[in-house]
């Protein structure tokens, strides 16, 4: 499957120094554990769990373990695909824990709740919102990042505080992401 090349792509020297935590995915129960609604086929319901582990056991662990700024305008989550759906959830459940959010091609399709939770949010000031998606994804993928975005908007986030971008090439696939990620690590921290 491949790896985004984080390290390589943190080493150029327009990037700002971050500290990226990896999280290994649950194997099998990835479904279950990176989805917070359940689906009829495909299980899920874990999502909640996961989010509060990171940002009640991990988060604190690596703030007193590293050199961290801990502030939420210095701390973000990000992931692609299944990881995308997470990421979304973990930061609209935990706002005022995760001021930059970085969201890969989401798995919206497997969990319609993801609209009514940012609906029931709001705004979180101060949030920035990074999305990306490519052609070559499914049939629906851009017209739920389209309505994710317009419910953003009704809920309050500025224009300037959300990027989405769809790209002709783009792929469900590492390369892709790995492609993106300076990009969206310069728009998320260099604001």
């Amino acid at each position: 499957s491949g790896e985004w090349q984080v390290d390589e792509s943190l080493n150029q020297e327009d990037l700002p120094k971050l500290i990226v935590v990896g999280i290994d995915n649950g194997g099998e129960h990835r479904l279950d554990e990176y989805n917070p609604w359940t689906h009829p086929k495909y299980g899920g319901g874990e999502g909640d769990e996961f989010a509060a582990f990171v940002v009640e056991t991990l988060k604190p662990y690596v703030d007193r373990h590293y050199r961290t700024r801990p502030g939420r305008e210095d701390t973000g989550i990000m992931g692609s695909s299944m990881g995308g759906l997470i990421a979304h959830y973990t930061a609209f459940a935990y706002p005022q824990v995760f001021g930059r959010v970085g969201i890969f091609s989401p798995s919206y399709w497997l969990a319609d709740g993801v609209y009514q939770q940012v609906s029931e949010a709001g705004h979180a000031d101060g949030q920035t919102v990074y999305f990306i998606a490519g052609a070559n994804e499914s049939s629906t993928l851009q017209a739920e990042l389209q309505r994710m975005e317009s419910l953003l908007r009704q809920a309050g986030y500025p224009a300037e505080d959300l990027h989405l971008r769809f790209h002709p090439d783009g792929a469900h696939a590492e390369w892709y992401w790995a492609r993106e990620f300076p990009g969206a690590v310069f728009w998320l921290y260099n604001r």
